[in-house]
């Protein structure tokens, strides 16, 4: 699996303070999800519109956008595609596998399943061996000095990487971090976001508003694009609509990283 982040805008407006999971947050202004399914079998996804290739797939929310008038040309491959983007990133394989661990670590530091599998899927894009070139590592894209502070040492046989390599380990780390940002920015989740993704200390520079980097503001609307998608209650897609096959590797493009294999 492949996982691609670029660099893009970033727009703010006010919005209604929504009470989820136990946090109020203000959801970012253009809520928007944008993607496609290459040639190749792969889907890319941006919180904007990055070229022509990208089709609105979700707005206000967690919405389809069901604007397209029927008749317009290509409208019925839009939807088809709309359909396996939805597929893919609701029905990853790789999401069965780790669902019962991401329930049982989420439950026990009181934190939102559906929060992480929302962070699982920006960070990694599922990809268990995902590397990045900052040296995160695995699901949750912990790196080794967060991993250290949240309760991963290294012993005889295995480094603290080797470790965070595991997916429970990795987990539970990257879990364990959400529920001390939760603390550390109570009842704002987007300072959580915004930590989790540039470290604490960036959010608190700037007098705990989400730092001004292009990455850090799009990876907050895109993780929270997620959170209303995995959410109890969020979108859904009929069976018989989603039939045809999901792509099988994805490119999330937000904010400025590089490729990570």
């Amino acid at each position: 699996m492949t996982t691609r982040l670029t660099r893009g805008p970033w727009r703010q407006a006010a919005a209604a303070v929504l009470a989820l999971a136990g946090l109020a947050f203000a959801p970012a202004a253009h809520a928007e999800l944008y993607g496609f399914i290459d040639a190749d079998g792969v889907a890319h996804f941006a919180d904007h519109k990055l070229d022509e290739r990208y089709k609105l797939f979700m707005k206000d929310g967690g919405s389809f956008d069901t604007s397209r008038d029927s008749r317009e040309a290509g409208a019925a491959a839009v939807d088809l595609e709309q359909h396996k983007l939805y597929r893919y990133i609701v029905n990853h394989p790789n999401i069965a596998k780790v669902e019962p661990m991401i329930r049982q670590i989420a439950d026990k530091q009181d934190v939102d399943p559906a929060l992480v599998k929302a962070v699982m899927a920006v960070e990694s894009g599922f990809n268990p061996s995902a590397v990045s070139p900052k040296g995160a590592i695995g699901l949750m894209q912990v790196i080794p000095g967060t991993g250290t502070r949240f309760g991963v040492s290294a012993d005889a046989r295995r480094s603290v990487e080797e470790k965070l390599a595991d997916p429970r380990t990795n987990i539970s780390a990257g879990v364990r971090y959400l529920r001390w940002l939760m603390e550390l920015f109570p009842d704002n989740l987007e300072l959580v976001l915004a930590a989790y993704n540039a470290g604490e200390g960036a959010v608190q520079r700037y007098n705990n508003r989400i730092p001004p980097y292009p990455e850090t503001q799009q990876y907050v609307s895109t993780v929270l694009q997620f959170y209303r998608l995995y959410k109890p209650g969020g979108p859904v897609v009929s069976r018989t609509s989603a039939a045809a096959g999901g792509p099988s590797r994805v490119k999330m493009v937000i904010g400025g990283r590089r490729n990570m294999p």
